[in-house]
């Protein structure tokens, strides 16, 4: 195993979004850091000013923080290699690393989305293209402006072997994050592509003007839903109600920071899936993610009522407030049904 619990393990972060970047930026206050981005003259403003004026415009990096647009140097020298690269491209990109990893480095991934084709999670993407690789996910309730301000939080690291587990969480604590760690890789992955889509919903419910009593019922009714799909795929029920579960949940549901969030907000403003999206530079997961985790249901007979009525928006033309109507009108039920 490439990582020793020495100060000298090298860091790679492969994708330099906003919480890529931020996810650097952790690491590399701890241990040496790379960041890739696929664009030069990213890596070169990274590298030259300490910002990242596309994705976090007004946030200073660590000057030991060093950024490169390759790939084949991001990885070659890699102790843990880090994956922050959304779902629709992770595979290629997972797939060309490989070419060159060495044997045995752990992988994180930071991607909350499935794959649509095979409906995979990327742990599963990522054994498929890096066999023999440690998978571990590093998620949680966390914005990452508020990360990189400072502000206290808490993230989950789930691998199922203690020794990197709790390497990956010495490298990735810092004085305001504290990192917890779980073995249930299946269950924090399933929390984080559900929580994005719940998210959507939220966001459409406060975009046509309701309040907290909305908000609160979705975050709870979504935890229902996100709960019953990730047990029925082997997941832990401890899982849904931590930090990968609820605590992302209601972070997401919660925050305008959120991209899922504000894309449901315009949504139930009455805009257009298309017209907003349009507007977006950086990815919203749940968008793409809700096919899937609908299919997901279906194949393992869970009810999840309020993602068929994302996806009816996001894809079906469906407009918000007749999704509402439909969450409303459904029969009555027992609430542990």
């Amino acid at each position: 195993m490439a990582v020793s619990g020495s100060a000298s393990v090298k860091v790679s972060v492969i994708g330099a979004g906003s919480w890529g970047t931020t996810v650097a930026a952790m690491a590399a206050e701890n241990v040496p850091t790379v960041l890739w981005s696929r664009r030069s003259e990213l890596a070169d403003q990274i590298n030259a000013e300490h910002v990242n004026g596309d994705y976090l415009p007004g946030f200073t990096l660590p000057l030991r923080l060093r950024a490169t647009a390759s790939l084949e140097e991001a990885v070659r020298h890699a102790d843990v290699l880090v994956m922050a690269v959304p779902s629709h491209g992770y595979r290629d990109v997972v797939a060309e690393a490989a070419r060159y990893l060495r044997p045995w480095v752990p992988v994180v991934s930071l991607a909350k989305g499935i794959e649509r084709s095979s409906r995979k999670r990327m742990s599963e993407v990522t054994r498929d293209e890096m066999p023999g690789h440690p998978v571990a996910v590093l998620t949680g309730p966390n914005l990452a402006k508020e990360i990189l301000s400072g502000q206290p939080a808490a993230s989950v690291v789930a691998v199922d072997d203690g020794d990197i587990a709790a390497e990956l969480q010495r490298i990735f604590s810092r004085p305001a994050l504290r990192v917890y760690t779980i073995s249930d890789v299946v269950g924090c992955e399933v929390a984080g592509v559900v929580k994005n889509v719940i998210a959507i919903a939220a966001g459409m419910a406060e975009g046509m003007g309701f309040g907290d009593n909305s908000r609160a019922t979705l975050i709870t009714r979504g935890l229902a839903e996100m709960t019953r799909l990730g047990l029925a795929m082997g997941g832990l029920a401890p899982t849904f109600a931590g930090l990968a579960g609820m605590g992302d949940l209601i972070a997401t549901c919660s925050s305008r920071q959120s991209r899922n969030n504000m894309v449901g907000f315009q949504l139930g403003q009455g805009r257009l899936i298309d017209e907003v999206l349009a507007e977006m530079t950086m990815v919203a997961e749940g968008v793409k993610s809700s096919p899937s985790v609908l299919d997901l249901a279906r194949h393992h007979g869970v009810d999840m009522p309020i993602t068929e009525q994302v996806v009816a928006v996001c894809h079906q033309g469906r407009a918000a407030k007749d999704a509402l109507a439909a969450l409303m009108q459904r029969s009555s039920k027992s609430e542990l049904e």
